[in-house]
């Protein structure tokens, strides 16, 4: 499913689009967002003057097909109308911090991604589809129990190193992606990306204590795209650059 946003207007600036045998024509605001469910075959789409900036998401189909581990029926993103100049300021929040980890990379960018897409499924599905859900709200056997936090902690641990995703933490858990995320959060008050963060961020400190080790390696192993992006995420969570925080520790 594709959802689009308009971080920039322009003055008079229109987007013509048919499809699902619906044409609309929509002003472009900052602010605008339009959906096109999967499974919608836009037959054409007309703009009239050059767009400053839009911002693009896409949900996989599994993403949907999912969230029936939490609903009492099958559901599908073919479930969503296809809108256009919706007016939903929690969907451009969830968009706008995307847009965030674009520009301003964290070292737990997958896992953060990961649960606002979660998050973002099951708002369309309850607020847009034609079904009402039945998500439950799970009962004791779902909470994050001391045992299965530790577990948890103890697998990250293992694996600050290597890609870590919300689905495999909830399997080592043994709960639902969507329960564990919550579960998570109220045990240990973080999310899961922002404990995985924190925990490479202190991974980093550690290794910058190792003089043999180069800025880049460090970089990489603390799972950042770039020694530019664990350098700026470094600065924000220490107030100091890799670099200085080295020769400090020396």
């Amino acid at each position: 499913m594709e959802i689009t946003l308009a971080l920039k207007g322009t003055p008079s600036g229109v987007v013509h689009r048919r499809g699902d045998g619906r044409f609309q024509s929509t002003a472009v605001r900052s602010g605008t967002l339009w959906f096109c469910p999967i499974g919608v075959q836009e037959d054409s789409i007309r703009i009239t003057e050059p767009l400053p900036e839009i911002l693009h998401l896409y949900l996989p189909e599994h993403q949907f097909a999912t969230v029936g581990e939490l609903t009492s029926q099958p559901v599908a993103s073919g479930d969503i109308a296809y809108l256009a100049d919706v007016a939903d300021e929690f969907v451009r929040q969830i968009c706008m911090r995307v847009l965030q980890e674009m520009r301003h990379e964290t070292a737990a960018g997958d896992l953060l991604v990961e649960q606002l897409s979660m998050t973002l499924t099951l708002h369309l599905l309850s607020r847009y589809s034609g079904n009402r859900l039945a998500v439950s709200s799970g009962d004791q056997s779902g909470a994050l129990s001391p045992a299965r936090r530790n577990r948890v902690i103890d697998y990250v641990e293992e694996n600050l190193e290597a890609d870590l995703t919300v689905a495999e933490l909830a399997e080592v858990a043994c709960l639902s992606r969507y329960h564990f995320a919550r579960s998570f959060k109220a045990a240990l008050g973080q999310t899961p990306s922002d404990y995985v963060a924190n925990r490479r961020l202190l991974l980093g400190r550690k290794l910058l204590e190792d003089p043999t080790l180069s800025l880049s390696e460090i970089a990489f192993r603390c799972r950042f795209s770039s020694q530019a992006a664990f350098g700026r995420a470094f600065r924000r969570y220490t107030g100091m650059s890799p670099g200085d925080y080295r020769r400090l520790r020396a």
